[in-house]
């Protein structure tokens, strides 16, 4: 059995965060929309979850249509089953990751972030993996004393640091 590489782009619409990452549980879908509800009840928020055995349907929750919808296209581009995709719009991913790390049926997250993000397949005759992300773009540079100084501004007035 052969496998070629793939690289897929994610839909992130404005002012949104995406999380991406791999379960194994019908059961899945629901837990996932729990936790973000009860951690971030204000956020607009959308989740889509890939099955990889039986009906292999794309089940779906979320308050945001919009957001809703993006899920499912982006389930759809990665078509890779057991991944699960949340998108949140008024709220940072740091405000459930751990909670969506420890769900009984999550085995991992590749990204939490409001970058462009690029999901790295291997596709098969058979279905498609996830093998990596490419978050954002390279670095260009180290930060001086002056980004320094502007990263702890902006973690203070973000409310993330005191």
């Amino acid at each position: 059995m052969s496998a070629r590489i793939e690289v897929v782009e994610m839909h992130i619409p404005k002012e949104c965060n995406i999380i991406l990452g791999y379960s194994h549980f019908i059961k899945t879908v629901e837990d996932l929309n729990e936790i973000v509800r009860t951690h971030i009840p204000s956020c607009a928020y959308g989740i889509a979850f890939l099955e990889a055995s039986g009906d292999r349907l794309i089940r779906y929750e979320g308050n945001d249509p919009e957001l809703v919808n993006a899920c499912i296209e982006n389930a759809k581009r990665i078509s890779a089953g057991h991944t699960f995709v949340i998108l949140l719009r008024g709220a940072y991913p740091i405000n459930i990751l751990n909670a969506v790390k420890m769900c009984q049926e999550v085995g991992s997250v590749f990204a939490a972030t409001a970058n462009p993000l690029k999901v790295v397949l291997a596709a098969t005759d058979t279905g498609n993996g996830v093998l990596g992300v490419i978050d954002g773009a390279s670095p260009l540079g180290v930060e001086n004393e002056g980004d320094k100084a502007k990263r702890r501004e902006f973690l203070r007035k973000i409310g993330y640091k005191s």
